[in-house]
């Protein structure tokens, strides 16, 4: 049966070839694939099955005519990537085993001849060995047309780096230098490219931006909407605005995004997509569009259905009534139980000037007739709305003063909490202080609120002093704290490095207090030592008395002591945050028992606070080293001494510290036991150095 075959014939042909193999009516069949052959040469998947099917019926020499005529057509319309499949496909029906090697190098050379590696990739992948193993030939082709995907002066993409070109093949190395379109040239290897790179067509947007930039940028000044579809007809997936941008790099200048974006998705033909979040997708059709903007606004959730009418609203008309008078009758079922949830979709409907003039429950209304209004402003998630809303209920009642102070300990947007306090200081700062006491008291009953504390406290000093021992331990307990979890590496570690509010507040407090800090800051365990010591040394220098017995000083030259603080600087402001970030990205990858990337972040972590703290302990008791200071008369550190043995040979030592020491240079450092020998000698004494006497010649200053 012709079903058993590997190529299938289409349903439409099936039955008669079946039933003319059967009667061995061959002349019906020649008829049928001339017509095929006129009609659509191309058409393999008709073929290739019908000659297969007469091959297993006996009519080999049949199918061989036939498919000959195919490849007459083929080769008269130098159609030769078809012919290629058309060989492999066919098999021996079209070629014999012993000509089958010559053909496909024939048609290879036809296909890919052109190319500039084409000779030496032929040589690489071995077509000319073996070539009687046909399935080893067929894989070899394979790999060469893979290759050649990947050939000199192609377009490809890769994941994360936009557009490229191929600039060379190296043979020896395997590898193909792909220089991107931000300048980046990397290598890639045969064995990964076709799984980094992607080929790129002409018609895809990326190529056209890698080979002809200047009808993207004149598209762009024409038509934004057009050039927002010829992205999306490059991809067969939604894409976020933040991907667009990625891929119009180049064209659309990063300060002309926004006004370019926003001309070119009014185009009634772009929605929002319903199957991938924030990504956008061009529709077939202004009606198709409507309706996938419809059918989504009908699954979405009340602040859904807001955000759809405010983005998609001035799609139509019509469209907007739907979506308003839907939202009217969700505000009908809300508006007892969520009556901020109804404030917000007056504010979504007043917007667009649909309804809400209509109806009587405006937050006007709400903020005057409602006995308690903070659960109303509590459940406005919108911070701008709900800032509107604080305003009206400060012009509308009187005791907008108490609502306030109440809705500091449940506000949790920052500039909201600055609205209230800025309102409330300038009338009852009363409640201001009451605020403040239940905010040192009980932090964790608004983490948000304490931390817009401490932040706003660092250029506050009535803030910083009301009662600076309670809000430094609060500060250090917060930091060991679960709930602040969430802000501790990007708002609280700031707040006690250099310039922070921790720094700050060690000014305010007293001799008692600050050893008492001094204490909890050693045992505070979220603090490096990086950040702790500069803590403990502000103490000390504004209570000399609290410092412990000196440690020994380091010597350096004043360039060794400036790269250090650049180090130091480097790791403290670029290195160790971005370890934080890492390991917090990779904490959020799942089981941190088998998480490679993240016990890797927490190593990298534990050499750079070893280093930072290292460092940082090195730079507070470094002294530079003053070579001007070298008089000639005695042995100091900068000093280079010239020495003489017996027999007139010379020796040159010069000592400076630790960190310039380079002993197979004669450069030593202060610390060690020759020049602790030397230190302190005069011009004329005498000192054994490897069991041979050596006169000091000269003292002079270091280079």
């Amino acid at each position: 049966m012709i079903r058993s075959s590997k190529e299938s014939i289409d349903d439409a042909y099936r039955t008669t070839i079946e039933e003319n193999i059967a009667n061995g009516d061959m002349a019906a069949i020649e008829e049928l694939w001339l017509a095929k052959v006129e009609e659509d040469p191309l058409n393999l998947s008709f073929f290739v099955p019908v000659a297969k099917a007469l091959g297993k019926a006996g009519e080999t020499e049949t199918a061989h005519f036939l498919l000959e005529l195919v490849d007459d057509q083929l080769t008269e319309r130098g159609e030769w990537a078809v012919r290629l499949e058309l060989l492999r496909r066919a098999e021996h029906l079209l070629v014999d085993s012993d000509n089958a090697h010559t053909a496909i190098l024939e048609t290879l050379e036809k296909v890919y001849g052109d190319r500039p590696s084409y000779e030496q990739m032929l040589e690489k992948v071995g077509l000319h060995r073996a070539v009687d193993d046909l399935p080893k030939t067929w894989k070899k082709a394979q790999r060469l047309a893979g290759l050649l995907a990947f050939d000199i002066g192609s377009i490809v993409q890769m994941e994360g780096k936009g557009g490229g070109r191929v600039e060379d093949v190296n043979m020896a190395l395997e590898s193909f230098k792909v220089l991107f379109e931000d300048d980046v040239t990397l290598q890639v290897g045969f064995g990964g490219a076709s799984k980094l790179l992607q080929p790129l067509s002409p018609g895809h947007i990326l190529y056209t931006k890698m080979v002809t930039p200047e009808k993207l940028l004149e598209l762009k000044e024409k038509s934004p909407s057009d050039l927002l579809f010829a992205v999306f007809e490059s991809y067969d997936e939604p894409l976020t605005g933040a991907q667009i941008k990625r891929i119009l790099a180049g064209i659309v200048p990063e300060k002309k995004w926004n006004s370019w974006w926003t001309a070119a998705r009014k185009h009634p033909q772009v929605i929002a997509s319903p199957k991938v979040k924030r990504a956008y997708e061009w529709a077939e059709s202004t009606a198709d569009a409507h309706g996938a903007v419809w059918q989504s606004f009908t699954e979405a959730d009340p602040r859904g259905q807001m955000e759809l009418l405010r983005r998609d609203g001035a799609r139509d008309e019509e469209l907007r009534e739907r979506m308003s008078a839907t939202l009217v009758g969700q505000a009908a079922k809300f508006i007892t139980k969520d009556p901020g949830l109804c404030c917000e979709i007056w504010f979504a409907l007043d917007r667009g000037g649909d309804f809400s003039a209509r109806v009587d429950w405006s937050p006007q209304t709400l903020v005057s007739s409602l006995k308690d209004p903070r659960p109303m402003l509590a459940g406005i998630q919108a911070r701008p709305l709900r800032e509107r809303t604080y305003t009206l209920l400060r012009e509308q009642r009187d005791d907008w003063t108490d609502l306030y102070a109440q809705m500091l300990l449940q506000e949790k947007d920052a500039r909201s909490l600055d609205m209230l306090t800025e309102a409330l200081a300038e009338t009852e700062p009363q409640h201001m202080e009451s605020f403040f006491d239940q905010l040192l008291s009980q932090p964790k009953k608004n983490p948000p609120a304490f931390v817009w504390f401490l932040e706003r406290a660092s250029d506050r000093p009535e803030w910083l002093g009301r009662n600076p021992i309670r809000m430094v331990k609060q500060l250090l307990f917060v930091l060991n704290d679960d709930a602040f979890a969430s802000f501790r590496a990007a708002r609280l570690m700031p707040l006690v490095e250099s310039g922070g509010t921790l720094p700050r507040l060690l000014s305010h407090l007293d001799q008692a207090q600050a050893e008492e800090v001094a204490v909890t800051l050693e045992k505070t365990g979220n603090l490096e030592d990086y950040q702790r010591q500069p803590l403990i040394n502000a103490i000390h220098l504004r209570f000399p008395e609290l410092r412990q017995e000196e440690e020994a000083l380091l010597y350096a030259m004043l360039e060794s002591i400036s790269a250090k603080r650049v180090e130091m600087k480097e790791l403290a402001e670029v290195e160790i945050p971005a370890n934080r970030r890492a390991i917090e990205e990779a904490r959020e990858l799942g089981d941190l028992r088998e998480n490679f990337e993240y016990k890797s972040a927490r190593q990298r972590h534990e050499y750079l606070s070893a280093r930072a703290s290292a460092l940082n302990h090195d730079l507070t008791r470094v002294r530079p080293i003053d070579p001007s200071q070298v008089k000639g008369d005695e042995v100091i550190i900068g000093a280079k001494i010239t020495l003489v043995a017996k027999n007139g040979t010379h020796r040159t030592i010069t000592i400076l510290g630790p960190w310039e020491s380079e002993p197979e240079k004669d450069i030593l450092s202060n610390e060690s036991d020759m020049a602790k020998s030397l230190l302190g000698l005069t011009p004329g004494d005498t000192i054994d150095l490897g069991g041979e006497p050596f006169r000091i010649d000269t003292i002079e200053p270091c280079e």
